[in-house]
């Protein structure tokens, strides 16, 4: 059975924060991150609401009362101000983490497609998530795994 400590790592991980820029996002130390992973002490209580938000999952989650759906929201925020996240891991354990403005995507989308999802053979309608984006649309947007064990994840947060 797995533990609130160990949901935490997995989920952290998938969003490809280390401890210390979670613990930094939650103002807390990334000593008490460390406690957390390794079931020696729990979040307090009025933290699980921002955790589960940034971990992009369910309070009944982190508890172990539901499952691990991602959460895909809608905001009011000006979209020149949310960041186009990119996680390309290979079958061969090859990672790509791209974290980008909105703004500076949508100038180097051309005809719906980024150089550099192209150069890895991935064919994703960027187009199709700006609009979705521009529609208030934020959260994790593409969870791609091949047959062959290479995952793709864009986010917008």
């Amino acid at each position: 059975m797995s533990t609130l400590g160990s949901r935490l790592l997995e989920l952290r991980k998938q969003k490809g924060f280390t401890q210390e820029q979670l613990a930094e996002k939650l103002n807390v130390t990334n000593q008490s991150v460390s406690k957390w992973e390794k079931d020696i002490n729990a979040p307090d209580i009025t933290l699980l609401v921002e955790l589960a938000d940034l971990l992009e999952t369910s309070v009944d989650y982190l508890l172990g009362r539901g499952e691990n759906k991602p959460v895909v929201t809608t905001t009011q925020k000006n979209i020149d101000q949310l960041v186009f996240k990119i996680r390309i891991q290979s079958a061969n354990k090859d990672k790509v983490n791209i974290n980008l403005p909105l703004s500076i995507v949508k100038l180097f989308a051309k005809d719906g497609e980024l150089k550099m999802l192209k150069d890895k053979n991935i064919d994703i309608d960027i187009n199709q998530l700006i609009a979705l984006v521009e529609q208030g649309i934020v959260g994790e947007l593409v969870d791609i795994e091949s047959a062959g064990g290479d995952t793709v994840k864009i986010t917008v947060e």
